[in-house]
């Protein structure tokens, strides 16, 4: 009977219930003493919180990871970012080629969602070049921190660093080893850390496809619409946020005003990249200004790119609603970008996406207004960076209640699945209208 269930299981709703076991797992083993530098218990509700960000890949943690974690507990937590950022069908279908087992249609169709593949033929290898394609990339990243990790910490403790963050910044993920809620703080203008890290979440963020395609086809000309596009935005928003970091930041003097110049580019640049759903930070993110806060909370709702590590509505979701607004002002009927043009069924599921979603946010943030004593600005601050998958926040989230943690859990959750499982759902319910039954067209006046 339970097999039958099984069964009849959509690929979407395996995807969220993978997400979920994996959340589950990671929390039993989180809330293990063993676990606990302290040799106690974090409990269940901070161990579920703590699985549920790295699975979801966002950051955002109630015990400090280099101080209350043991190594196993570390451990634990980067080998569920790497499961995270991967995806839960990657993994699974590796483990099962490791196995020798034989991948299945059905099998290939749950690879083709999750990866939002257009075409089920290749995915298979698809998949085994994202994973080679993964760890060649973190390895890079390692080798690089190490330069500056190793003469630090020396060989050990300088290598085990260094390939726990280029795992945590290439999966965006945000979890840092270096103790008492700093992160990157001590590394505002050092240029190994900075571009290294940076390096990793734009890759991470970019989406797999569209490494894949970079590495196949080295002119823009030969890219896909879809890269040329996630590229473009991509370059686009990092650089309009870091100018505007550097600009509002620059005689603050919690944030960029006490830096020198490297400091100061340096640290706009590292703030418009990782607020693209990273969560790593190099200046307090509390003493932010309002306007940076709002621009942060901007660029976390939109987030990273499709098929990537990231979260948010993504890039593509947010260029296509843009379009579609400067095509009503133009007067234009087709919405077109690179000489394509984008039909009106990619147009209507952007825009349920970012209605859906910033829906989310706003009912969240209203719930979590209610029951917490932090400004509004800041509370609005961290359901977007919980719903991008992001991970920066303005206080500590081990101050939150218990009601608010568990809000902040279901938020994390619904910004890793829920935007993929929305647009398949909406995919489907699209493929099966023929059109065949019309109804007479109505006025309605709006603006």
């Amino acid at each position: 009977m339970m097999s039958r269930r099984a069964i009849r299981l959509l690929p979407t709703q395996v995807l969220v219930l993978g997400f979920a076991s994996m959340i589950i797992i990671g929390a039993l083993l989180l809330s293990l003493p063993v676990a606990s530098s302290t040799g106690e218990s974090i409990g269940f509700l901070n161990a579920l919180f703590e699985a549920t960000s790295a699975v979801c890949v966002t950051g955002l943690m109630v015990v400090d990871t280099a101080d209350d974690l043991s190594l196993f507990g570390q451990l634990v937590i980067i080998t569920l970012i790497q499961i995270g950022g991967l995806g839960f069908m990657t993994m699974a279908t590796m483990v099962f080629l490791l196995l020798g087992k034989r991948i299945t249609l059905r099998e290939r169709v749950m690879i083709q969602e999750a990866l939002n593949e257009s075409k089920l033929q290749g995915v298979v290898r698809l998949t085994r070049n994202i994973v080679g394609m993964t760890f060649l990339i973190e390895g890079i990243g390692a080798l690089i921190l190490a330069l500056r990790f190793v003469p630090m910490y020396g060989w050990t403790k300088g290598l085990y660093f260094s390939i726990f963050h280029a795992i945590s910044a290439f999966c965006n993920a945000g979890f840092d080893l270096m103790g008492g809620y700093r992160n990157f703080t001590g590394f505002t203008d050092d240029f190994i850390v900075n571009f290294a890290m940076m390096g990793l979440i734009i890759c991470g963020g970019l989406g797999f496809s569209v490494l894949l395609d970079i590495c196949r086809n080295r002119r823009f000309k030969k890219w896909s619409l879809h890269t040329k596009v996630v590229v473009c935005v991509t370059a686009a928003l990092i650089g309009a946020g870091a100018l505007f970091f550097f600009i509002v930041e620059f005689n603050n003097p919690a944030t960029l005003g006490g830096q020198n110049w490297k400091g100061k580019v340096l640290g706009a640049l590292f703030q418009s990249v990782t607020a693209r759903t990273a969560g790593f930070y190099t200046i307090d993110q509390d003493s932010l200004t309002d306007a940076s806060k709002f621009m942060t909370i901007i660029l976390m709702f939109i987030g990273a790119s499709p098929a990537g590590t990231g979260g948010g509505i993504k890039t593509t979701t947010a260029s296509v609603i843009l379009l579609a607004v400067l095509n009503v002002i133009r007067g234009r009927h087709d919405v077109e970008v690179f000489g394509r043009r984008i039909s009106y069924a990619i147009v209507n599921r952007a825009l349920a996406i970012t209605v859906i979603s910033f829906i989310m946010l706003v009912s969240i943030t209203m719930v979590l207004s209610l029951v917490e004593p932090y400004e509004f600005v800041d509370v609005l601050f961290e359901t977007a960076s919980a719903l991008g998958t992001v991970g920066l926040a303005t206080f500590n989230n081990a101050d939150l209640s218990g009601i608010s943690k568990m809000f902040i859990i279901m938020t994390m959750f619904a910004g890793r699945v829920g935007p993929l499982t929305l647009t398949l759902a909406l995919a489907k319910r699209m493929a099966g209208d023929t059109g065949n039954v019309k109804y007479p067209e109505g006025k309605l006046m709006v603006g």
